[in-house]
């Protein structure tokens, strides 16, 4: 179980060469406040000083800290190779290959690098320190060391400082395969210990926090960290243990850390000697291994099947990135013809990305037909904008000078094709609707179905462009079918439609039907055989005027009541009509008032209503089924048809091919990252299988 953590360490080297943290790997993140004694715990744990010093914050980003354990004939190979002198070295990743045996130039580097991201005016930054120690006398950890944890910002610190650190530890620590190290002063009251707060917000269960106190030696007299040790005062699962760090005047005079090792563990005999052999730093270095080692295994199944996600997911990334174009006629051809034939599949319905947000291409072309042309159609008023004193008026017009007998066929003609024109808007409309809907895929096909013409920015555009002005020089034709269509319904009003003609006859009856009824409502003093003779007179005018054929005229038959009700009920008077003792200006026009209407002039505007509205019935069923059908002729399936012929004919070109196959500028980037990224979880795949096949979990 030993060689888990150099397998982490391994994947942490695979990551670092993309310089990509997506994968989240098991490490001990090291937590604390400001002169909690953080850096001693690390320093201690490396047997070297390779930490700067000072007052105030001095961690100022967090350093990734990786303890390779390495045996003599290891030390003895590397050395060979890189011409090492010495059996202790260490390895920046950001400086590549350059090996530091001298730790102090390492604590200098670890300062420079500091200043040259934070700044020197005490500021942090969450981009970290890579740093790797080879040594036989440590064990196999990875550690990281984060700013202290502060509440003042002093000198000329961000006003935020507490905040800025706060939100740069809860982002190591809330990673799940993380264990926190939580750092406390013993000579601090340990329920109120900040590290301890902040490591419950994100693990309140202790599962992987370890509580470390140190400076047991610098506790009042009288007093001892009994208590806290044996988690009396605050329980801590994975355990507390102490340590004794060495102190300002120690490190001043230049104390080893191998002799504070030696001095703590007198200490912990000397005041602790029923808990010395569970504290102090070689104990908290065996245990911390411990814990990786079994955090590791249980987090490997994990990040084996995240890794084989991420994987696949930059493959088909990489995918879409396409290759290196090397023959441009192909690739421009091939290009044209997938998305010519992506936009007729999305037009059929046989899409390969089918929209679930919305209704999209064919579906919605469909929708526009049957659900917004349809509807709208039928919220047409046949007799819309049409009142009875303009039906009245429009008889009167078209009877010239003469009074006439029946009702003129010319008002009915002029009336119902001023309803007829009312449906040519809504049929432009919808013949607009189908060309934006057809706009729009061109965005659907780019986004979703030939993200390869995202490589090529310039053809993208110029395809955009071709299929635009296709359906612009069809638009207007489409326009004019439509007209026509609306057109031709107003050429010819075909009165002797079937439907039309079955409408006559049924209104035709009930009219004859009412002037039977009117008959035997006549008072007795009216001679029946008179009132007969009136109406089979009455009849033999119409059938010479009809001809027995079933003309809508027919109905307007001129009976003695008619007459006797235009006796019964006189016109009002126009305001312009002479009056007795008063001159008449006949420059003067009439205008109509309201007035009731004669028993005759209500049943002539009643059956040319009537007439209209059946007419207009016939003639707006005819526009609901011919305007799609003309749409999709002369627009949809024309565009089908012509779109592939279309783009080759304007873009493959010889002298095209260069400007429209050049990629944009990021391209090659996202390509040469995508296929890194993919190169490391890879590696970082065959890492887990050689460890699976060990049998070692």
């Amino acid at each position: 179980m030993e060689a888990l953590i150099p397998v982490i360490n391994k994947l942490q080297d695979v990551f670092n060469t993309v310089g990509a943290d997506i994968i989240q790997l098991p490490q001990i993140v090291v937590v604390g406040t400001q002169s909690s004694g953080k850096s001693s715990v690390l320093e201690s744990l490396v047997g070297r000083d390779i930490l700067p010093r000072g007052t105030g914050i001095v961690t100022r980003r967090p350093l990734i800290l990786q303890l390779v354990h390495i045996d003599a004939d290891d030390r003895r190979k590397t050395s060979e190779e890189n011409g090492i002198d010495g059996e202790e070295w260490g390895k920046f990743l950001h400086t590549k290959n350059k090996i530091y045996t001298d730790f102090e130039e390492i604590r200098q580097e670890i300062e420079g690098e500091t200043e040259r991201i934070s700044g020197n005016n005490k500021g942090i930054s969450d981009e970290p320190i890579h740093l790797k120690i080879f040594s036989p006398h440590v064990v196999n950890l990875t550690l990281v060391d984060l700013p202290g944890i502060t509440k003042v910002p002093v000198g000329d610190q961000p006003k935020d400082i507490e905040i800025q650190i706060r939100e740069l530890i809860l982002k190591y620590i809330s990673n799940p395969n993380s264990i926190i190290l939580a750092v406390t002063a013993a000579n601090t009251d340990m329920a109120t210990s900040e590290a301890l707060k902040v490591a419950r917000e994100v693990d309140p269960d202790g599962r992987r926090t370890l509580a470390v106190v140190t400076k047991l030696d610098l506790m009042d007299a009288g007093t001892d960290a009994m208590d806290i040790l044996m988690g009396r005062v605050i329980p801590v699962k994975l355990g507390i243990i102490g340590v004794v760090n060495r102190s300002q005047l120690d490190i001043n005079q230049k104390k080893s850390v191998a002799d504070a090792i030696r001095d703590e563990y007198a200490f912990l005999q000397k005041k602790y000697p029923s808990l010395a052999n569970r504290n102090g730093t070689k104990y908290l270095a065996r245990t911390l291994n411990r814990l990786l080692m079994h955090h590791i295994r249980d987090c490997l199944p994990e990040l084996k099947t995240r890794i084989n996600v991420l994987a696949a997911q930059y493959q088909s990334l990489l995918n879409s990135y396409g290759e290196p174009v090397d023959d441009k006629s192909a690739t421009l051809l091939q290009l044209i013809t997938k998305f010519a034939a992506e936009y007729c599949h999305t037009i059929e319905g046989t899409a390969k990305y089918i929209e679930t947000a919305e209704l999209c291409g064919g579906a919605r072309i469909c929708y526009i037909f049957h659900e917004t042309f349809g509807r709208t159609l039928e919220s047409v008023d046949p007799l819309g904008g049409l009142s009875t004193i303009d039906v009245l008026t429009a008889i009167r017009n078209a009877t010239g000078p003469r009074p006439a007998l029946f009702v003129p066929e010319v008002s009915f003609e002029l009336l119902v094709k001023r309803q007829v024109k009312r449906l040519e808007e809504p049929s432009l409309r919808c013949v607009e609707l189908v060309h934006e809907e057809m706009q729009r895929i061109i965005q659907h096909c780019s986004n979703y179905s030939t993200q390869e013409l995202l490589r090529f920015p310039k053809l993208h555009d110029a395809i955009v462009e071709v299929v635009t002005s296709l359906l612009r020089k069809r638009l207007p034709v489409t326009n004019e079918m439509v007209h026509n269509l609306v057109a031709i319904e107003l050429a010819y009003i075909n009165t002797k439609h079937p439907d039309f003609a079955d409408a006559c006859g049924l209104m035709n009856n009930n009219i004859e039907e009412q002037r039977r009824n009117r008959m035997r409502d006549l008072p007795s003093a009216v001679p029946r055989d008179k009132a007969a003779a009136g109406g089979a007179q009455s009849s033999s005018v119409s059938e010479q005027t009809d001809g027995g054929t079933g003309n809508w005229r027919g109905m307007l038959k001129k009976g003695e009541e008619g007459a006797a009700g235009d006796r019964a009920m006189p016109l009002n008077p126009l305001p312009a009509s002479p009056q007795k003792g008063h001159a008449v200006n006949l420059l003067d026009v009439p205008v109509p008032v309201s007035r009731k209407l004669s028993a005759r002039e209500q049943r002539d505007c009643e059956v040319i209503e009537r007439l209209i509205k059946s007419y207009f019935l016939i003639v707006r069923k005819n526009i609901q089924d011919s305007v799609p059908k003309a749409v999709m002729h002369f627009l949809v399936n024309h565009v089908k048809d012509c779109l592939q012929s279309e783009l080759v004919g304007q873009l493959y070109k010889t002298g095209l091919l260069d400007d429209l196959l050049t990629e944009s500028e990021d391209m090659a980037q996202r390509r040469n990252e995508a296929a890194d990224m993919l190169k490391a979880l890879q590696k970082a795949s065959q890492v887990i299988a050689e460890i699976r096949e060990t049998h070692m979990w």
